[in-house]
């Protein structure tokens, strides 16, 4: 096992810097510290041809095993329970091919497009290795080329039921970001970007057939570096989420957010607004059938159900 141990470490690092060379030191170490569990892992991914061409493609899921990720004081037994059950309900829900696209680094797959002819702005459901501290599958709001937000995640089973983690969620980081936020709300009839992304998550979990949606909260975030130096907060996650209709669970480090976006009625809504909102529950209404029609391109046919994870 040390040697399949030493060869994934150096898949993993670029060991000409001597930080790498550190961190591989250090991973060696954790390892070895957790030799049964790692084996486990490394024998689960080897046994299923899919998973082994996962972990032919990237190793990093022995990577964030032994790291402290996804959320603050995971331990490794939960991160190599959590890793495994995001692989096999992968493999439950989408087809082959795309199991191993959505784990390799390799997907980018467009879930949504705006139709805009002034602007490239469209959603993906996409995994990259700068996102591995956080989850490990991503749905991303793009203009162009550029990240305008996304959302990090995992899927994994909890009380029995399947459900979607939201281990982070970033804004844009670029030249501008202001005005064109200001531009993309405007274009979404007044809802909030950071809403909008989080209402094509909700439409992903559900088209994998999730039965909840969690999100850790500020005291659940792995690296607590959202609090500035004098313990303000610089992203709440925990108003957002209450915002979006989530509440509090017995674990303070998550909240539970609901699968579908509660909606006002056009009784509730001020009769100088109701233009707005009908144009708006259009448009999201578009966002839902798109995401279900990508999405259906890649899952399973019912036929071809695996059971794994069930």
């Amino acid at each position: 096992m040390i040697v399949d141990l030493w060869r994934l470490g150096k898949r993993i690092y670029k060991t000409e810097n001597w930080r790498e060379v550190h961190r591989l030191v250090v991973f060696l170490g954790r390892s070895l510290f957790h030799a049964s569990q790692m084996e486990s892992l490394y024998l689960w991914f080897q046994e299923d041809a899919v998973r082994r061409e996962i972990l032919a493609h990237q190793p990093f899921p022995m990577e964030q095993v032994t790291r402290a990720f996804f959320y603050a004081g995971s331990t490794f037994g939960e991160r190599k329970a959590l890793i495994q059950h995001h692989f096999e309900l992968l493999q439950a829900n989408m087809t082959p091919e795309n199991v191993v696209r959505f784990g390799s680094f390799d997907a980018r797959y467009k879930i949504w497009d705006a139709g805009a002819e002034d602007v490239d702005w469209y959603a993906m459901l996409n995994f990259e290795p700068g996102q591995r501290k956080e989850g490990l599958l991503s749905v991303m709001m793009m203009l162009g080329d550029e990240e305008l937000y996304q959302i990090m995640c995992w899927l994994d089973r909890r009380a029995g039921e399947d459900c979607l983690v939201i281990g982070a969620m970033q804004g844009p980081n670029m030249e501008g970001a202001k005005d064109i936020v200001k531009d993309i709300t405007k274009r979404s009839h007044r809802y909030r970007t950071k809403n909008l992304i989080l209402y094509m998550t909700q439409a992903v979990a559900r088209s994998l057939g999730m039965k909840h949606i969690y999100a850790v909260t500020n005291a659940g975030y792995y690296a607590q570096n959202h609090v500035r130096r004098d313990r303000k907060l610089k992203t709440d996650f925990g108003a957002f989420w209450e915002e979006a209709g989530g509440h509090k669970t017995d674990d303070p480090r998550f909240d539970e957010l609901p699968l579908v976006e509660p909606r006002k009625t056009m009784e509730e809504v001020p009769t100088r607004k109701r233009a707005v909102y009908r144009r708006r529950f259009a448009f999201l209404d578009d966002v839902d059938a798109q995401i279900a029609a990508s999405m259906a391109k890649i899952l399973r046919q019912p036929e071809e159900s695996t059971g794994e994870g069930r």
